[in-house]
């Protein structure tokens, strides 16, 4: 599932697509929602936003487009008159002066007023989103000793997006690797110097994977190993994807387990509980 830097970088994308510009035409590819396609023909396109893995498509006429890509979920960019030959299901057609956004296989689609906006079950229960700029270090280390979260495991309150917003199993795996902490330690184990790096890794990793397009490896050795020949999806994290291989930190091979119904891939040398 794309996770928080995904989704950023595809909002990025469709805020220089279609912003600022007239939806002259709208088509859903799901049957609740056709009843919008004319409410919503001849609204323009004010802002994209990102809500964690979520997106908001914001308009003029103070409707909003909320879509979930979840697991299957892909937008695409092209001209209007250029849609690609695709096996995947569209579900959602902007066609805006020339330009088009294509969303495919995604179910999770609503439309909502502004109002609607603010009590949508997913959105109103998000904690701060990582990728934000006021959520601040000093946020997250709350966050990390509230009750709430302070005595469940590392690797199961990470993947909460009520905790922070944007973080799913790769960055959960790379940051309590980053921070040498095993997935069933809790907050509430750590002392202060712990629980610091812990929260700037919360920030560092998820804001560097969208700079980057999804590197949180070390920068230079993510470079070095590309250089050397190993693909980027190879080079590009710590520990995820990586069981059997050594770490590169003490050359213990990764091992994974299973944490919150998803695979966690960690280095028992380095994250030892």
């Amino acid at each position: 599932m794309p996770e928080g830097p995904e989704i950023r970088r595809v909002a990025d994308a469709l805020q220089k697509h279609i912003a600022g510009r007239q939806i002259e035409s709208i088509r859903f590819g799901l049957d609740r929602l056709k009843q919008w396609e004319t409410c919503l023909t001849g609204a323009k396109v004010m802002n994209v936003e990102s809500h964690g893995k979520a997106m908001v498509i914001r308009l003029d006429n103070d409707f909003n487009i909320y879509s979930h890509n979840q697991l299957y979920g892909r937008w695409h960019f092209c001209n209007s008159n250029d849609y690609p030959d695709s096996k995947r299901q569209l579900r959602l057609a902007i066609d805006c002066q020339g330009k088009s956004a294509l969303l495919y296989s995604a179910s999770d689609i609503v439309v909502l007023n502004n109002e609607g906006l603010l009590s949508h079950p997913f959105l109103k229960k998000l904690g701060p989103d990582v990728l934000h700029n006021p959520t601040t270090v000093e946020h997250v280390v709350e966050r990390l000793q509230a009750n709430k979260y302070k005595n469940r495991q590392l690797g199961t309150v990470l993947t909460d997006q009520s905790f922070v917003a944007g973080l799913g199993n790769y960055l959960r795996c790379e940051i309590l690797f980053y921070t040498s902490l095993h997935p069933k330690v809790r907050s509430s184990e750590l002392d202060d110097k712990q629980l610091r790096l812990l929260a700037k890794s919360i920030l560092k990793l998820p804001r560097q994977s969208y700079q980057t397009a999804g590197i949180t490896n070390q920068l230079a050795q993510a470079k070095k190993l590309i250089k050397q020949g190993v693909s980027f999806e190879d080079a590009r994290f710590y520990v995820f994807r990586r069981q059997g291989l050594s770490c590169y930190r003490c050359g213990t091979l990764i091992e994974k387990n299973s944490q919150a119904g998803q695979v966690c891939f960690y280095c028992p040398g380095c994250q030892s509980f």
